[in-house]
């Protein structure tokens, strides 16, 4: 980076409340390019570079160096020494910081909405509402984590005895692309407002996204190297937990990245949350308000053209509503506006990347082969990555829309006879993360909720997560919690403090 480029930045970061609104929507993106682009030729090319690419137009927007072994450990080491004295802070004076944040957020959402947009194809809307909860998330912390940090008083024989809360050290955050802002905030800031310090290690498809989170930080005005972003291969990542340079790990990703991150942090005895995939069960019993089922689920299967892990992604409805549920379900996606992303108006935008479009092909033939009968929406666009919504009918058990994690918009309904049914059904899946049950009787629906094998249960309405609520799944969804003043505990030193005369 060059001597101007840093000078700038410690400028904004000793004032973060003088972002110039006046710049360009596309700014974050430009700034990105002029600090790394002219690193891609030469000795840094060995390393590899991340590519950028607009799903939309299938445009290269970016080519941006993977960093050096050299350039991992000077960080990792800066980072390591900038934990001493964030730690030591008051915790008055952390929040201070994260509470600014929430105002460069608010400052930058359509800036940096249109980046997201740009980098994974989520409609723009979307993107500035995604930014808009990481603010709502940072107001969370800067008013609760001083309560949540406060410590404990236990009585006990002793004179004194209390649980303190202190943070571990560095905390590697390796998060994905389909909600590149909210996956990190939500890990990033209960960290950094416990007193941790962190490193991001973002999705190869969202490096632009990664350098604008740091830049977000940097404007907040926390001080260097309290959050920093890596620009390296998952094997990198991998690196940093086999060589104990990091000393907790959160993962939102796939079952077979959670597997990996798991076994290497316990070979290190770290700790760790993963939130990992999901197959959410949604369903539609005989006494729902079918009409608002059907066009809720709708919107449940299609949020970020349906990839989300917390989607609702298995509909089991019970066979006296399963017509009606059907025509409504099927209507409510024929009302949504596929296409540019970028205009506010639309409701579906590409799938973020071409392997995953492909997936989605396959999962589909898979069903057609096997005897599923189908709804299909038509295909809008020749170009970019698009894939139209549209409802497997009747699937068989042995259905890749069924026994796997399907990120993208098809809908499998399962037709079912019982409560019973309804419930081995929804439990039928090695996935455990969310889950939503339809019914005008809650007191039905709670006693049905105890029976799911999930973290999250929504009766009369679709999973979404919440700052105030904990967050995970159980089964292979995942370990610990996000959010809440649980997520905040998951990263500090429970510590006793037993005193005596």
């Amino acid at each position: 980076m060059k001597k101007s480029v840093k000078k700038r930045a410690k400028k904004q970061a000793s004032k973060p409340k003088a972002v110039n609104k006046k710049r360009k929507a596309a700014s974050p993106a430009k700034g990105v390019r002029k600090m790394k682009t002219a690193a891609v030729k030469g000795k840094k090319e060995q390393f590899g570079v991340m590519r950028s690419i607009n799903p939309y137009t299938e445009v290269v927007m970016n080519e941006i160096p993977v960093m050096s072994p050299a350039e991992v450990k000077a960080v990792v080491a800066r980072t390591r020494a900038a934990f001493t004295g964030w730690s030591e802070r008051p915790i008055p004076e952390r929040i201070y910081y994260v509470k600014q944040l929430a105002g460069v957020l608010r400052q930058e959402k359509r800036n940096y909405g249109e980046l997201i947009t740009k980098e994974m194809g989520k409609p723009v809307r979307d993107a500035m509402a995604e930014v808009e909860k990481c603010a709502v998330l940072c107001d969370y912390y800067a008013e609760n984590a001083t309560r949540f940090l406060h410590a404990e008083l236990v009585e006990t024989e002793a004179k004194k005895s209390y649980v303190a809360f202190e943070p571990l050290g560095i905390v590697l955050a390796i998060e994905p692309w389909n909600f590149p802002f909210w996956q990190v905030f939500r890990a990033a800031v209960p960290a950094v407002s416990a007193g941790n310090v962190v490193l991001l290690k973002h999705a190869s498809n969202v490096p632009m996204t990664a350098l604008a989170i740091e830049d977000a930080f940097r404007k907040a005005g926390f001080p260097e190297n309290v959050f920093k972003t890596l620009l390296i291969t998952p094997g990198d990542a991998m690196q940093l937990i086999d060589d104990d340079l990091v000393d907790a790990v959160a993962l939102t990703g796939s079952n077979r990245a959670g597997e990996e991150v798991g076994a290497r942090a316990g070979r290190k005895i770290k700790s760790l949350v993963l939130e990992l995939g999901g197959s959410d069960p949604f369903i539609v019993l005989d006494d729902a308000d079918v009409e608002k089922a059907g066009r809720t689920a709708a919107q449940a299967r299609m949020v970020n053209s349906g990839q989300s892990c917390i989607a609702a992604k298995r509909f089991i409805v019970m066979e006296k509503v399963a017509g009606e549920f059907t025509k409504h379900f099927t209507a409510r996606l024929r009302e949504l506006k596929i296409g540019d992303p970028m205009d506010e108006t639309t409701d579906i935008g590409p799938v973020a990347r071409k392997d995953i479009r492909d997936d989605l092909k396959a999962q589909l033939r898979d069903a057609k082969l096997k005897g599923a009968k189908t709804i299909e929406l038509p295909q809008p666009f020749s170009k970019g990555y698009f894939f139209a919504p549209c409802v497997v009918l009747n699937p068989t058990p042995n259905m890749k829309v069924l026994t796997d994690e399907v990120f993208g918009p098809i809908a499998p309904i399962v037709v079912v006879k019982s409560e019973e049914e309804a419930v081995a059904v929804a439990n039928n899946t090695e996935y455990g993360l969310g889950a939503a049950i339809w019914s005008r009787d809650t007191a039905r629906a709670e006693r049905l909720a105890k029976r799911i094998q999930s973290g999250f249960v929504a009766i009369n309405d679709m999973v979404r997560s919440d700052p105030r609520l904990p967050f995970g799944g159980v089964k292979k969804s995942g370990v610990g919690r996000e959010l809440s003043h649980y997520g905040l505990k998951e990263f500090v030193n429970i510590k006793t403090v037993v005193v005596k005369e």
